[in-house]
């Protein structure tokens, strides 16, 4: 059992104790986690590129696309003077104003006038014009409607035969962070016994407070790294969260999932495929996050330590999507942070803005859902759906929703904006909305209804949001729970 350990260091060692790090040599008291996961069979892997080609061949789209301009062959190109070291797509000019290069070799606008005007999806009206009145036609009706054209057309359809996965404790240490918690490393174990080239797993590491006197709110953290010292919670929004007397549980999702094109052939995705290309509505990588993520809840439930009536999740940019996505996918979740989550996150697609559809669909972020999506790039307005009607499905769960004055790239504004347009669904089922349409001023939180916004004076960085989220969840995770 592990005695004593520094802050962050228990942290890294709970987190290599799931992960099968090699550090873990050096302490052979402790159980030994899983081998990292096998990759397929050379003649299998592809990279994101052909990948992506063969979706687009199987779809009946042109699979050459316009090559992105230079900097100098673009005629409205500013006046550059730096680049932001590590973002070689990134560059700025005298005024600090970003242009970065979109998918289809344009440059992305930060000009409102040219945000061009949208005609959003009404999420109170069926498919066949009948307004939506009521809360049962919501649930029988128009929220399956939402729902179906979400998993079919943008974010793929979780497989009927998702794999079987069994909880191990791999160790627990009752003196975490210096007697303030107990954590506990464990490991969600996949079957792949249906291909074994493929080894995913849910690694988790959960803090419970050491005072706790009963079952805790907990909150699930979700992010994702290849990195073998990768810290999954920071240590000071640990301390924030444990402050006020609620768990938090950590999850990378790299062990579910790779995150790169060219790893779709292992992961839950490739188990479930046995190495074979995806169909067009096969899930994509943010539904397999959400498919692991439930899977942790699962978890959640059966601990004695944890108010299972209780348990949100946070994420922030791309975890911020799988956060959304998943608390849309399963009611369960009680609350949902989605931070700087942009584009097929809390981001209105249709909108003009930064980071848009046509940069999803190309090589980089195209693995994120399902191939059916690329069917969309350049003709946004066709698509079935929009993020309002993903925070609709959450409703009327509270969500708190954030973005950066500095991140202009995940379109702050396009977030708000999602957040008045699911307004209607919120007030349909008793609930609160933003109580304005007025983008706030910096720092400034909507937090008095049950859909929250906040925009933070900074950049692409959830850490300014923490203390409001907290906050605002209290009014939700301190009542007493009577169910």
């Amino acid at each position: 059992m592990v005695k004593r350990f520094e802050f962050a260091g228990v942290v890294l060692y709970c987190f290599l104790a799931v992960s099968g790090y090699p550090l873990l040599a050096q302490a052979p008291a402790e159980p030994q986690a899983p081998k990292p996961a096998s990759p397929p069979a050379q003649n299998q892997r592809r990279s994101a590129a052909e990948d992506r080609r063969l979706m687009l061949e199987l779809l009946g789209l042109p699979t050459s696309a316009k090559q992105l301009p230079t900097p100098a062959e673009d005629p409205n190109r500013p006046r550059f003077t730096t680049q932001k070291p590590g973002s070689p797509t990134n560059w700025f000019d005298e005024a600090g104003n970003v242009y970065i290069r979109s998918g289809l070799g344009t440059w992305s606008n930060y000009d409102e006038t040219k945000a061009n005007p949208y005609l959003l999806p009404d999420p109170l009206n069926l498919k066949d014009g009948t307004p939506v009145t009521d809360e049962e036609t919501w649930w029988t009706k128009r929220r399956p409607e939402i729902l179906n054209d979400f998993l079919t057309e943008i974010y793929g359809r979780i497989p009927a035969n998702a794999p079987k996965v069994t909880w191990e404790l791999m160790g627990t240490d009752t003196n975490a962070l210096r007697g303030r918690a107990v954590a506990k490393s464990l490991v969600g174990r996949i079957d792949n016994s249906a291909y074994p080239a493929a080894a995913p797993s849910i690694p988790l590491l959960l803090y419970i407070p050491a005072r706790a006197t009963g079952p805790v709110p907990v909150l699930v953290v979700v992010s994702g790294s290849s990195e073998r010292r990768f810290l999954p919670v920071p240590p000071k929004i640990l301390a924030q969260i444990l402050s006020v007397g609620w768990g938090c549980a950590a999850v990378n999702t790299n062990e579910i999932q790779p995150d790169h094109g060219s790893r779709l052939t292992s992961g839950v995705i490739g188990l479930v495929n046995q190495g074979q290309p995806r169909k067009p509505d096969d899930w994509g990588v943010l539904a397999a996050w959400s498919w692991g993520l439930s899977r942790v809840f699962d978890y959640l439930e059966t601990d004695n330590a944890v108010d299972s009536k209780r348990i949100g999740i946070q994420g922030h940019s791309r975890w911020g999507k799988a956060a959304l996505l998943s608390a849309a996918l399963d009611q369960r979740w009680a609350i949902v942070y989605s931070s700087c989550s942009g584009i097929m996150g809390a981001k209105l697609a249709r909108r003009n803005w930064g980071e848009t559809v046509d940069n999803a669909v190309g090589a980089a972020e195209y693995h994120w859902m399902a191939g059916n999506f690329l069917k969309y790039g350049g003709r946004w307005s066709e698509m079935p759906v929009d993020a309002h009607e993903l925070i609709a499905l959450v409703a009327p769960r509270p969500v708190f929703i954030t973005g950066g004055t500095l991140d202009q790239w995940s379109d702050p504004r396009g977030h708000f904006l999602a957040c008045v347009a699911a307004a209607p669904v919120y007030r349909l089922l008793g609930k609160n909305d933003l109580g304005t349409t007025e983008m706030p001023a910096p720092d400034v939180a909507l937090d008095s209804g049950d859909i929250a916004f906040r925009l933070h004076e900074g950049g692409h960085d959830d850490k300014f949001d923490w203390p409001p989220f907290l906050a605002f969840a209290q009014r939700y995770f301190t009542r007493t729970n009577t169910n």
